[in-house]
Order: C-alpha cells, then sequence, then structure tokens
C-alpha cells in the first residue's frame, strides 16, 4: 500500500519527533546537572573496618551514621577525603558513639527510609518529566491528535449559530420533497411505526460538484431541529492501519448518543470505494477496513434509534455495490443542475442581501447561465457585487452581472499580458473566425460575446456562445455544427494568412475528442454503423463521461481512425469553405473587433446586417 503523505501528517510527524526530541534532551541535561553538581562531593566507597582504623587514628573529622551505611570525613594532611561504607544495623552502636564523642567528632543520625519517602523519591522526577511532556504537546499546535488518532473528526454544526432550512434551497426541488420525508420522520417517528413502515437508514445525494448537496443535508437538520454531525471521507483515512475503524465506531457511539441525530458523509466515495476484486485491482488495506466497519455499524442499528446516514458524491460508480444495497443506503436522491427555472430561483436567494439596480433582470442573468450550478450561480452573484464596489457604484448593475458571468465562465481579464501588433490580429481573425461560424450555421448555439482580451490562463481570446434553452439531447447536425463552429479559428487563420498558427491546438482536442464519440458511443458514422464499441465512465465530474476500456480489434481501431479523420476532415473543408465565401466581412470585422477589442452579439449581427451577410446559411 503505497499512499502520498498529506501535509496534515507530515506536520503531525514532525511534531511527534519534536516532542520525543524534547523529552531526551531534558532528561539528558537533567543528569549531566546532577552529575555535575554530585561528583565532587560523591563519597567513594570503602570497607567498614577503614572507618575504625580512621577513629582508632582520630582523623575522622565528621560522620553520618545511618541505618545500613556510614558516610565520614577523613582528614589528613593534603585534604579532606569522604568516604562510604556498609554497616551491621545494631552492632557496638554505643561503642561507636563513644569513640567518635572521644576524639571530638561531629557526628549525626539518619532517619530510616519510609515507604512514602522512597515512593516519592521515585514518583517525584517522573511526574516531573510527565508534566513537561503535557506542557509540550500543548505548545505544539495540532500535536493533541497523536492521543486522539482513534476519535472521531465529526464537527456538531451549530444549529443556533447558522441554521439552514429549506426556504434557503432552491432548484432541486425534487430532492427537496424527498428529504421532508426524512424530516418527518424525525419528527413523528410513531406516524410511520404504527402502520410498519421503515424509513431509510441512508440517504446518498449523488451529483455534479456545486449542486448543492451538503446544503441539501445541513437544511434536512435544520428543518428536523436534530444534531448534525458533519465530516468528510477524507477524516477517516490515516497512515496507520485501524485508525479508520476506530472513528468509525467512535462517530456512531457519538451518534446514539445525541440520538435523533443526523450523520453526514460528505465525499464518501473516499472510503467507500469498491474493494479489490475483478472491479479495482489496486487494494488499500486502510480503507477497506474503513469501509468494512461503516457496513458493520449500518447493519448494527435500526432506523427506529432515530440516526439517519446522509452521504453526498460527485462519483456514484465507484461506490461498493454493498454500500447501496437496500438495509443501507437504500435511497438515492440525484440532486442536479438546475432548469432555468431553479437558476432564477437560486439567483433570487444570492442576491437577497446584494442592492441591485431597478433594471437588474435575474431571469435574464438565468438565461444567459445554462449549465451553471448553484455553487457558480453564487460566485456569479458575488463577483457582481465585487465589480460593482471596485467601480465606485452604490448597485449591481446588469453590466456587472454580465462581465461576472464572463469571469466565471472563461476566466478573469489578463490585459497585462501584452502581445504584439501582429499576435493581436492573429487572435482576431481566428476569434471572429469562431463567432461567424456561430453567425452563420443553422444549429449553433447563439453568439454572446466575442472578445481578444486574453482570460484566465491560456486563453488569448474568447468566443462565448449563449444556448437559448437547456439542452438534454444533441442531433448529429447539431454536433456537427458545434464542431464546425470550433474548426472555424483554425480555418479563418488558414484563409488569411494562408497558414495557421498553435493557438487552434485546444480546438483540435476537442474536436477530435468528440468526433471519436460521435463514432465509436452514438453510433454516427456510416464505415461502423451503429455499435457502442467503447464503454463510458458514468461519473458527474466531467462534462462529458469519459472513455475507458475499448471493446474492438485492432482492424476496427483503423477503421475508427479513419472514420474520425474523415469527419473532422469534412467539417474543417466545410468551415473553411464558408469563410472563404464570406472573406470579406471576417476581415472588415475583425479590425472592428482589433479597435474595440470586444463585441457583443447584438452587435455583431449588426455589422453583419450592414455588410448583407445572409444568416443562416443551410446550403453548405
Amino acid at each position: 500500500m503505497s499512499q502520498q503523505k498529506s501535509p496534515e501528517r507530515h506536520n503531525l510527524q514532525r511534531q511527534i519527533l519534536y516532542t520525543i526530541a524534547y523529552f531526551v534532551i531534558t532528561l539528558a541535561s537533567l543528569s549531566a546537572i546532577n552529575l555535575w553538581l554530585l561528583w565532587p562531593n560523591r563519597p567513594q566507597p570503602a570497607p567498614y573496618s577503614q572507618f575504625l582504623t580512621a577513629i582508632d587514628q582520630k582523623t575522622v573529622s565528621k560522620a553520618i551514621i545511618g541505618e545500613t551505611k556510614v558516610i565520614w570525613t577523613e582528614d589528613s594532611k593534603e585534604e579532606a577525603r569522604l568516604f562510604e561504607a556498609d554497616r551491621v544495623p545494631g552492632v557496638n552502636e554505643e561503642q561507636l558513639i563513644k569513640q567518635l564523642h572521644t576524639i571530638g567528632a561531629e557526628f549525626t543520625g539518619v532517619p530510616p527510609d519510609t515507604f512514602w519517602s522512597t515512593l516519592l523519591s521515585w514518583f517525584l522526577p517522573i511526574l516531573l518529566l510527565v508534566a513537561f511532556w503535557s506542557w509540550s504537546i500543548n505548545r505544539l499546535p495540532g500535536a493533541t491528535q497523536v492521543l486522539n488518532f482513534g476519535r472521531s473528526r465529526a464537527k456538531i454544526w451549530d444549529e443556533s449559530r447558522d441554521k439552514v432550512t429549506f426556504d434557503q434551497v432552491a432548484g432541486v426541488d425534487e430532492a427537496v420533497a424527498e428529504l421532508r420525508e426524512v424530516v418527518d420522520y424525525l419528527k413523528n417517528p410513531q406516524k410511520y411505526t404504527q402502520v410498519g413502515g421503515r424509513i431509510p437508514k441512508g440517504v446518498l445525494l449523488v451529483g455534479p460538484p456545486g449542486t448543492g448537496k451538503t446544503l441539501l443535508a445541513k437544511a434536512t437538520a435544520g428543518e428536523a431541529g436534530v444534531p448534525f454531525f458533519s465530516i468528510s471521507g477524507a477524516d477517516f483515512v490515516e497512515m496507520f492501519v485501524g485508525v479508520g475503524a476506530a472513528r468509525v465506531r467512535d462517530l456512531f457511539r457519538q451518534a446514539r448518543d445525541k440520538a435523533p441525530c443526523i450523520i453526514f458523509i460528505d465525499e464518501i466515495d473516499t472510503i467507500g470505494r469498491t474493494r479489490a476484486g475483478a472491479r479495482s485491482p489496486i487494494s488499500n488495506e486502510e480503507r477497506e477496513q474503513t469501509l468494512n466497519q461503516l457496513l458493520v455499524e449500518m447493519d448494527g442499528f435500526d432506523s427506529s434509534a432515530g440516526v439517519i446516514i446522509m452521504a453526498a458524491t460527485n462519483r456514484p460508480d465507484v461506490l461498493d455495490l454493498a454500500l447501496l444495497r437496500p438495509g443501507r443506503f437504500d435511497r438515492q436522491i440525484t440532486v442536479d443542475k438546475p432548469d432555468l427555472k431553479g437558476r432564477e430561483a437560486i439567483l433570487k436567494i444570492h442576491a437577497r442581501h446584494v442592492k441591485l439596480a431597478p433594471e437588474v433582470d435575474l431571469r435574464v442573468v438565468a438565461a444567459r447561465t445554462p449549465g451553471f450550478a448553484g455553487a457558480e450561480l453564487a460566485n456569479l452573484v458575488n463577483e457582481a457585487a465585487l465589480l460593482a464596489v471596485r467601480k465606485g457604484r452604490e448597485f449591481v448593475t446588469m453590466a456587472d452581472l454580465d462581465e461576472a458571468t464572463d469571469r466565471v465562465m472563461a476566466g478573469l481579464e489578463r490585459k497585462s499580458r501584452a502581445l504584439n501588433q501582429k499576435e493581436r490580429e492573429i487572435v482576431a481573425h481566428h476569434e471572429m473566425g469562431h463567432a461567424l461560424m456561430g453567425m452563420l450555421l443553422p444549429y449553433a448555439d447563439p453568439v454572446h460575446k466575442v472578445s481578444i482580451i486574453p482570460r484566465g490562463t491560456a486563453a488569448l481570446g474568447v468566443t462565448i456562445q449563449m444556448p437559448l434553452e437547456d439542452r438534454f439531447l444533441l442531433s448529429e447536425d447539431e454536433l456537427r455544427d458545434r464542431m464546425t463552429v470550433m474548426l472555424g479559428g483554425r480555418a479563418a487563420e488558414e484563409v488569411v494568412y494562408g497558414r495557421v498558427s498553435t493557438g487552434p491546438a485546444d480546438d483540435l482536442q476537442r474536436v477530435t475528442d468528440m468526433a471519436r464519440r460521435m463514432v465509436t458511443q452514438f453510433g454516427m458514422n456510416k464505415e461502423l454503423g451503429p455499435l457502442a464499441l467503447e464503454e463510458m465512465d458514468g461519473g458527474f465530474q466531467g462534462e462529458m463521461p469519459a472513455l475507458t476500456r475499448r471493446q474492438y480489434s485492432e482492424e476496427t481501431a483503423r477503421k475508427i481512425d479513419l472514420e474520425v479523420q474523415q469527419i473532422v476532415k469534412t467539417l474543417y473543408d466545410r468551415a473553411k469553405t464558408l469563410l472563404q465565401a464570406h472573406e470579406k466581412p471576417l476581415r472588415e470585422i475583425s479590425q472592428v473587433l482589433l479597435e474595440r477589442e470586444v463585441l457583443d452579439g447584438r452587435e455583431l449581427a449588426v455589422l453583419l446586417d450592414e455588410r448583407g451577410v445572409k444568416r443562416p446559411v443551410t446550403d453548405i
């Protein structure tokens, strides 16, 4: 099992090493100090007969008589020396005292050690070392986690601080309707038990990132008024095998103590992935132990205990089948991206505390943002508010919302990226090639804006198209028109300059990918016919599912390559022919774009109408 160390684990290991180092250094320092202080006065061992001889010679100046030992100072001409000898208790003690008194030596007795004094002499140094170690632990941020590996990291959401209800959720009406039943059960469980009904133990929220899965879980807890345990799947996994399973046990123990309550596990695919086998040959012992413990805990209690498990993922295809069977996560709720009505409702929620200008129409903004998730719409409203403040306005205008839409879709403007005049001209003709294809082709989405201002990390210009409505199916003609628009930039460079640049690289990659899907997934080809030749990875993370295993021979692969090549070449020739027929408008409007840097769809339509360009073109 090979796992990459996270920064948190690395810091924790470093803190452990620091604590051990402090402990060793302190112990060594105390021992050295003790040795340095006591070594010069340490008595030398000697036989008891030497003590008696020293008394006879009257060289003993001081003596300490203990129960089993005697320590004396023996004076000589050179120096006074300290000796120590063992003695038998109770033998000649009176005579010994008389002899010491006779020679004028100072002597004292040592009381016998008691149990408590012996215990204290051993326990006090250990206590001091433990206290110092505890102090060192508390001085290091996060080091207390060393002692709490098996404790759950779930956070109990404070309802009084930030209560969320279904009124703050929009665009996912079907999901809300399903979750209201869970809320009703938590409030009135007897209504279901009287008729023999059983509420689902687990509710799995599946959908693309940013659609509001976590918000839905918080709203469910807020509506029910019950404790809400929130934890990420990554919080269970550690570098030590068995820690994740211990945290699962601790989480469910806390939940039972707080019942009725809701446990929410975000990104459950982190621990819920398919275990090693035919579907997943790679084994991870720590993750599998954590998953096994989660399955055991979900089987170990019934829904009448009042503990509802909710989880969220954007990768339902990788989850272990045992996790999805009835009795565990037996209800799956899809939280998809909102439609036009849902986007408008979401925008209204996020614009509640934003000062909007009277002319702002959120329905228009919703129409311009197809495919946006709730998180992206929230970011759009916030970006618009920041833009209004930056420009010194007291209200957010439609212009701010329009610019914020472009920022979210295409990235930030990078006017500091200086292009020379030749590069600006190439970019202008390239983007105008895209825009003209979008204006001329009958099945292309309408052009919203074309710009030669660099955006994001790589784009030197951008052509933004806005569909008139949400689309769930695309015909072959629509796919071909989309691909022709993508190829319009490269075709425009070749028509105007007779050569091409490196700018169309991303366009070619997307066109090639779409053409391959047409052949291998959609059956939109003449040579191979309606066959599904490649499997799709049905996750939510990408706009389109990713290709996985190929199920065809080398000969079929060669035919696929030829068919893809033929589709792309045909559409490129189509784009090139269209632009050659409209070369004059292409050059003239590109010059206008160079001067203005940005043209919206209405301005572009006016420029085409002034030059007598008929739209759309259907005969090519």
